[in-house]
């Protein structure tokens, strides 16, 4: 019913920009802070950057300065603008909402399928 679907992953060189997009759909009440999470191989899901409904953000130490997340309220939409990507941000990137579904009334995370990010020459 409530769905979080990104899009936008795929292969890029070093020091190249990527934008990665997420959308909600379903019977949704409200929608509070918003993220990206990432995967590396064989490590565990990492925050990346949050935004809140009010657009107040926070990102990881490691992509300071090189991504910027942001949302669209109206669409229902969180993006991450990535650029100077490095290898080692390689990974699955995960979308995540705070949310209040007209099916359940009460608030809780929501996770989106993720998308592949590859840093690589």
């Amino acid at each position: 019913q409530v769905q979080l679907v990104e899009s936008g992953g795929g292969l890029v060189q070093p020091g190249g920009s990527l934008r990665l997009s997420c959308a909600v759909s379903g019977s949704i009440v409200s929608i509070g802070v918003m993220g990206w999470y990432r995967q590396a191989p064989g490590k565990q899901r990492d925050l990346v950057a949050t935004i809140t409904g009010g657009g107040s953000t926070k990102y990881a130490d490691s992509v300071k300065g090189r991504f910027t997340i942001s949302r669209d309220n109206a669409k229902k939409m969180v993006y991450l603008q990535m650029k100077s990507l490095k290898p080692e941000d390689t990974g699955i990137y995960y979308c995540k909402a705070a949310m209040i579904t007209r099916a359940t009334s009460t608030i809780g995370d929501y996770w989106g399928q993720g998308t592949q990010v590859t840093v690589s020459s």
